[in-house]
């Protein structure tokens, strides 16, 4: 099978939707000797769509892990008039308000939507919503025939990202959907797209990094001792909600004063904001939190090995990795009560949920676990098993690769009931 795999990045640069393709493309070429190629852009990350001044990849083809990666470069000038347009058009709903808003978006490319219906795939993957470059994908296939299936990785919370009619007319006219959650599935029929076209596959891990973690070293390296630790491994950016985890500590620290925080994420902006709120905790509980900024992924699994529990306060996740990496070593999960994550955690069996920016219902879940050792191993290990028998990137690959075969199949057949009525036959 001939597959191409659109996405707005791919390794190095960072993110859920990298992430996913870079797996996802090289189990189809390992195990199932496709033909896979990637269009994605030279960015390292998404702010360099809109500023010049961040850097970039070079523009190109190279051939990583059997996979053949084609990098486009984005026109990234007129920031401050792009934003300005989409700004007023939004603010006053104006007609053509979720097209200015996704161009601002962007990645403008120029060339892709002619260069992806020239590629002679078979299939056509892209992800994610709502960036431009789903529509350039969507434009090339249809005008060459080719199926299209989406991974939107729909995060209802954004209504400046994800309410736009455009995004559910493309999702109308694509050949299968992938939605992360039931909650995503829901939402999308609400919506008015068809459940027979949506397929719920939740993205993977890669378990044997993680199941085999060991923290110990670690903890040796910041002097944790036995201490219980709460960690919150993910970019440092507002949304993941380091301000309520911060303020949750407070009311920890004063039933468990020996408690650590790891805070460790790639860092950005917003992560001197998070060195302020740090700042103005008192002297001893400063002591306690323990930032790392621009970890190797390979350390990854053992930062998660040495907590003894992983909390994630965002109420903006299309699902949270972050929870199955926690679990897969085999750690309880702390979530928000918002969005798709309740359709991710079975709340009491492999972690709790509590009010979104809430502190105190935060602080009290963290307290109830750390009182129960016994019931965090518990939930770690339920967290694991569902993780083995659903999140792995073998059976995640073969339930995306049935989603393509039956897309395939289905334009066949399509074709075929058009031709049958043809004058003459």
């Amino acid at each position: 099978m001939r597959v191409l795999h659109v996405v707005h990045g791919y390794p190095p640069s960072t993110g859920g939707a990298q992430w996913l393709t870079k797996n996802l493309s090289e189990q189809l070429v390992s195990r199932y000797h496709d033909e896979v190629t990637v269009f994605t852009t030279v960015a390292y990350n998404m702010e360099h769509f809109w500023r010049s001044d961040e850097p970039a990849m070079p523009a190109g083809a190279e051939e990583i892990n059997g996979v053949t990666v084609r990098r486009f470069a984005v026109f990234n000038h007129l920031n401050v008039l792009r934003m300005l347009i989409a700004g007023v058009a939004y603010r006053l709903h104006l007609p053509c308000n979720d097209w200015l808003r996704t161009i601002y978006n962007g990645p403008l490319i120029f060339g892709m939507t002619r260069t992806v219906a020239s590629s002679g795939a078979d299939v056509v993957f892209a992800t994610a919503f709502p960036l431009l470059h789903m529509h350039y994908a969507l434009a090339g296939a249809r005008r060459a025939g080719i199926p299209i299936v989406f991974l939107g990785a729909i995060h209802t919370a954004d209504t400046w990202g994800y309410d736009r009619k455009m995004i559910y007319r493309a999702i109308q006219q694509a050949d299968a959907y992938i939605a992360l959650t039931t909650f995503e599935c829901d939402y999308l029929i609400k919506r008015g797209i068809r459940a027979d076209k949506i397929s719920v596959i939740g993205p993977g891990v890669d378990v044997s990094t993680f199941v085999k973690a060991d923290g110990t070293v670690i903890r040796r390296r910041y002097g944790w001792g036995n201490a219980p630790v709460v960690a919150l491994v993910a970019k440092q950016t507002a949304r993941k909600r380091f301000d309520v985890l911060l303020e949750a500590m407070r009311r920890v620290w004063a039933v468990h004063p020996n408690a650590r925080l790891l805070i460790a994420g790639v860092r950005t902006p917003y992560s001197r904001q998070i060195e302020r709120m740090i700042g103005a905790l008192p002297p001893e509980q400063q002591a306690h939190v323990t930032e790392v900024g621009d970890f190797p992924e390979e350390e990854k699994p053992a930062l998660l090995a040495a907590c003894d529990l992983f909390v994630l306060p965002s109420g903006y996740e299309s699902f949270g990795i972050a929870f199955l990496e926690a679990w897969a070593c085999g750690k309880p999960v702390i979530g928000a009560r918002t969005g798709a994550i309740p359709s991710v955690i079975d709340e009491g069996q492999d972690g709790l949920l509590v009010a979104y920016q809430d502190a105190d219902d935060l602080a009290r879940a963290i307290l109830e676990l750390l009182a129960d050792p016994q019931r965090r191993a518990q939930m770690g290990e339920v967290g694991r098993r569902k993780v083995l028998e659903n999140h792995t990137w073998e059976i995640v690959a073969d339930r995306v690769r049935a989603v393509y075969v039956e897309a395939i199949s289905r334009r066949a057949r399509l074709k075929n009931e058009q031709t049958s009525f043809l004058p003459g036959r």
